[in-house]
């Protein structure tokens, strides 16, 4: 989708300004966001990108206007909605109206370390050779999903060079194409990273050797000559 969040390549929004010594959080609600947001992930209720796909669908104001762990809490917020897990009326009170809905599965403190060290491999067996090898030019597609995309939106219709094949992976754009109740979309396509020349992406006003890596999966991607 072409959303606010696509940032990549866009003037006006200034340079990343690093803060030295930076904490891991700089509130302790913060510490508390990453925690629902991960306890809540655990559930089974929707997937890794199912929840970008909600931040990324907030609206423009609401998601320019928040800090980082803000657009995961509200994110999280509509996810819950989406599912009959909160109201709207709770979502404003702050206080619990109706009886809490069972969950299949439920993530426990002691059970926190194991689960993230564990992760969630997106890596699957091929079932057709892969289309690029390294070496080969491609292009990405000119695409403008409705839906999520991991495309970035400044490395469509230019021309990059293979340098990595990945293997298969789930595929982020179909298993965020999923409804409230159904199973996760979770078949893989091959993966590459392509890097593009920055005078290809920006012209030549590019800063000199200037080379971006973008993984992309292969429905993004066709040759080029």
């Amino acid at each position: 989708m072409n959303g606010v969040h696509d940032m990549g390549g866009l003037q006006c929004f200034g340079p990343v300004q690093p803060e030295t010594d930076e904490p891991l959080f700089h509130a302790s609600w913060e510490r508390r966001a990453l925690g629902l947001t991960l306890a809540m992930g655990a559930s089974g209720q929707w997937n890794i990108d199912l929840s970008r796909s909600a931040r990324e669908t907030l609206p423009p104001a609401v998601y320019l206007s928040s800090s980082y762990y803000e657009i995961w809490i509200r994110a999280l917020e509509k996810l819950m909605l989406q599912r009959g897990l909160v109201s709207a009326e709770e979502l404003r009170s702050g206080q619990p109206v109706d009886p809490p809905r069972p969950l299949a599965r439920v993530l426990h403190a002691d059970e926190v370390d194991a689960a993230l060290r564990r992760g969630s491999p997106t890596t699957r067996p091929d079932s057709a050779a892969a289309r690029f090898r390294v070496g080969d030019r491609v292009r990405a597609l000119n695409l403008h999903p409705q839906g999520h995309t991991r495309l970035p939106r400044y490395v469509r219709g230019h021309v990059g060079t293979v340098t990595l094949v990945h293997g298969c992976h789930v595929f982020a754009d179909r298993h965020a194409d999923t409804a409230p109740g159904e199973a996760f979309d979770d078949r893989p396509e091959w993966l590459y990273t392509v890097a593009f020349d920055g005078v290809q992406l920006w012209g030549t006003d590019a800063e000199p050797g200037t080379l971006v890596s973008v993984d992309a999966w292969q429905p993004y991607l066709e040759a080029a000559p």
